[in-house]
């Protein structure tokens, strides 16, 4: 009898993973379950919704109802250091960032990949909705998901190949829909939960008041003028201003004003008409090739430039391994530094990185 692969599944204790973990065993893998203890803001009653007591309850009952071994993995020095601290530091220097992307590459696809490999695991499984496929070439392609409107190849852009090789996405093929349905047929705890779309740390928390705990480096105010040098206001810190921002920002004017440019060095906030925000030009830096290699030259693809917007098409132009200008087919009025430009070509993200300027 053939020995089965194990594969390691990140659980949640959420319908997603719980219905990963169920097909997994389904189809024949040696299946264990691990679940991050992440770490949690004891300014707040909530925990980190990742990992509150609930949800580990629920991955235990999932488990047992499995049959499968289940581990807790104590991560929260480095999600604080290298997640939470990475969010604070981002708004401190001015940038909108996406911890998200961060937590997938240096905590998912790092630090329980490398706890998953100790426990003997040739295969790491997430209830991501995303696809894995081979080229002819023998490349691993990163594809969207069946169900497009749950896709999450955007902030799965940053995996490689020797990671892709060994990531299993067992509800690729299936919708969310199906998922729940899934769910009840296996008798599962967690068939009707609700899901978060907040980021874990901030239990549903304005970021606003998470970093005014936190960094005594945001709270300084400042003037607020127009792109013509108009003083209109003053600002509480620029970090808690984002690009494109309309409302609340503390003054009125006659005609709809958008934050359009913090200047860090000089401590303003500018603000401008709807015109003046849009650009059809960036630039990305940091950024992951998921084939492994730069495109030699300039490439027309399709390009999302916040998780879940509307694709629009944009000329790629690699400079250097991690560094590429774009231009768009049309202006935007939501392009963030911080935030990632990811490219896509047909159903498959070919990568993507940290939009710069």
């Amino acid at each position: 009898m053939t020995k089965s692969k194990r594969v390691v599944i990140a659980m949640s204790g959420g319908v997603d993973s719980s219905v990963a973990a169920a097909l997994l065993l389904q189809e024949g893998y040696d299946v264990i379950g691990l679940m991050l203890h992440l770490w949690s803001d004891d300014g707040i009653a909530s925990d980190n919704r990742c990992c509150t007591p609930e949800s580990m309850a629920l991955a235990r009952r999932v488990a047992a109802k499995l049959s499968i071994p289940f581990y807790v993995i104590d991560a929260q020095d480095i999600f604080l250091h290298k997640i939470v601290i990475f969010f604070i530091n981002g708004y401190a220097h001015g940038i909108t960032p996406n911890p998200c992307l961060a937590c997938n590459q240096l905590i998912r696809w790092d630090f329980l990949l490398k706890h998953a490999t100790a426990l003997g695991a040739e295969l790491f499984a997430t209830g991501h909705y995303a696809r894995v496929s081979v080229s002819d070439q023998n490349k691993f392609r990163l594809l969207q998901a069946k169900d497009q409107a749950k896709d999450q190849s955007y902030v799965l852009h940053i995996l490689n190949q020797s990671q892709l090789s060994q990531t299993l996405f067992p509800l690729g093929e299936y919708t969310k829909d199906q998922v729940r349905l899934l769910a009840k047929e296996f008798n599962l705890p967690v068939a009707d939960r609700e899901e978060s779309q907040d980021l874990c740390f901030l239990a549903g928390e304005d970021y606003r008041y998470f970093l005014k705990r936190h960094s005594n480096q945001v709270v300084n105010p400042g003037p607020i003028i127009s792109t013509r040098g108009q003083i209109l206001g003053e600002h509480q810190g620029l970090a808690f201003y984002t690009i494109g921002q309309r409302r609340r920002l503390g003054f009125a004017y006659h005609s709809p004003l958008y934050v359009v440019k913090k200047d860090i060095s000089r401590n303003i906030l500018i603000v401008g008409t709807k015109n003046e925000l849009e650009a059809d030009e960036l630039e990305v830096g940091d950024i992951n090739w998921i084939s492994g290699e730069m495109p030699s030259s300039e490439f027309l693809a399709q390009i999302m430039i916040r998780y879940r917007a509307p694709f629009i098409w944009g000329k790629v132009r690699p400079s250097s391994p991690n560094t590429a200008y774009i231009k768009l087919s049309k202006p935007r009025a939501d392009i963030s530094p911080g935030q990632a430009a990811v490219f896509y070509q047909g159903e498959e993200c070919l990568g993507g990185g940290i939009i710069k300027k």
